[in-house]
């Protein structure tokens, strides 16, 4: 199987590229390789290189920064989808694009289901959603919305950055009212291959690990997997101004992926892994 992996210096691409390694003829591609704002080159470059997959994990993530930059937002999350899908659909390949929990608008009381109708309250979630419906260009597609990712080699996120701090005895500020369903890198990884492996039905899917959490209690785990009493100063979402609306209850729901014969495990699981690996 040939796979280009586009992002793929970013941290679910690294973590893409090293776990389909050895299993398939990898094509991993960055902004320097391929300009994905290029529909034409981008187009040009699958038709060269005939992938059997396409891997998008190049994104724009700056939720703040898109507010002031919103053509940008949408050149890469929404407009290099589509030249991605239609390359792939042109090549009969598959497409494998990573959305995000924030086209909810996080006033729900359960974890989100991917027949929930979208809402988004941001450009960054508007320049995802739109990314969402243009994978739909190429027939085989699967979306997989991903929430609060963290691991891999470039720990970047508020995950890796809540446990740093722990390691190092300082203090962590951590939501108390935020509600999350995290995704490991690596989870999402094998759940990408085993989807790819076994050609589940096209469509959105939500790749989140199991179980619903907040943030204070997820800090409070990794204290508890690292055997310290972690410093942890409680926060209120509306007690820190953002520019852009972040969905407040943000769990997604994963039952459409187990269904799928991919069930993910618990979010207790991933951390213990991801500790005892970093």
């Amino acid at each position: 199987m040939r796979i280009l992996v586009t992002g793929a210096a970013g941290q679910l691409g690294t973590t893409i590229t090293d776990d389909f390694a050895g299993r398939a003829d990898l094509l991993p591609v960055t902004r320097a390789t391929l300009d994905l704002a290029d529909g034409a080159a981008v187009e040009a470059f699958i038709a060269r290189e005939r992938p059997d997959v396409v891997v998008n994990c190049a994104a724009f993530n700056d939720v703040d920064g898109a507010e002031d930059r919103a053509i940008e937002a949408i050149r890469v999350n929404a407009l290099a989808v589509r030249a991605l899908a239609r390359g792939a659909a042109a090549a009969g390949a598959r497409l494998v694009h990573y959305g995000t929990d924030f086209v909810f608008d996080g006033l729900a009381d359960r974890p989100s289901g991917e027949e929930d109708e979208p809402a988004p309250q941001s450009v960054y979630a508007c320049s995802k959603l739109m990314g969402d419906w243009f994978a739909a260009d190429c027939p085989s597609h699967y979306v997989l919305r991903v929430e609060s990712l963290f691991g891999g080699s470039q720990r970047r996120s508020s995950i890796d950055r809540i446990v740093d701090a722990i390691r190092k005895g300082q203090p962590a500020r951590v939501f108390v009212d935020r509600t999350v369903t995290p995704s490991y890198v690596r989870d999402v990884a094998a759940a990408t291959w085993r989807l790819l492996e076994t050609g589940g039905a096209p469509g959105i899917y939500h790749c989140v690990n199991t179980g619903v959490t907040t943030w204070f209690e997820l800090a409070k785990e990794i204290g508890r997997l690292l055997g310290v009493e972690p410093d942890l100063v409680p926060v209120k979402v509306a007690d820190v101004q953002m520019r852009a609306r972040r969905p407040q209850y943000a769990a997604l729901a994963n039952d459409k992926l187990a269904r799928a014969g991919v069930p993910m495990p618990t979010w207790q699981d991933a951390l213990s892994r991801y500790l005892a690996s970093s």
